[in-house]
């Protein structure tokens, strides 16, 4: 959690929260990126960067959040994506230049890449 020095800092982050959860439950759609030192070693941040232009630039609208490290620093970058009553799928190794690819096909074609594909949990 960050650091904040003024109370309109702390509202800043509070709308932040509140549009991220808004959005959600508009979309359906949640994205997870790994951000644990492992992950950013691997490309993480870039990755992160690319998945909200990329949201962005579509008019795609998701919760888009980071999560610690979970155990697998082999396959960094790891992105989570679950869109509404579907599996949560983990993908391993996603670069910056993956992503067009990683939402054209999984959310836009609603196509799992399953080539990229390490992880699938039914929630």
């Amino acid at each position: 959690m960050p650091k904040f020095k003024s109370v309109e800092e702390l509202r800043q982050f509070r709308s932040q929260v509140q549009a991220e959860l808004e959005a959600q439950k508009r979309t359906g759609t949640t994205i997870i990126i790994g951000m644990g030192t492992c992950g950013i070693a691997a490309g993480a941040r870039d990755t992160l960067h690319a998945i909200l232009e990329e949201l962005r630039k579509r008019g795609i609208e998701a919760q888009v959040s980071t999560v610690g490290c979970i155990g697998m620093c082999a396959y960094e970058p790891l992105v989570d994506i679950q869109q509404a009553g579907g599996p949560r799928i983990t993908y391993a190794r996603i670069t910056s230049e993956k992503v067009p690819q990683l939402i054209e096909e999984h959310l836009v074609k609603g196509r799992v890449i399953k080539e990229w594909v390490i992880g699938r949990l039914k929630v």
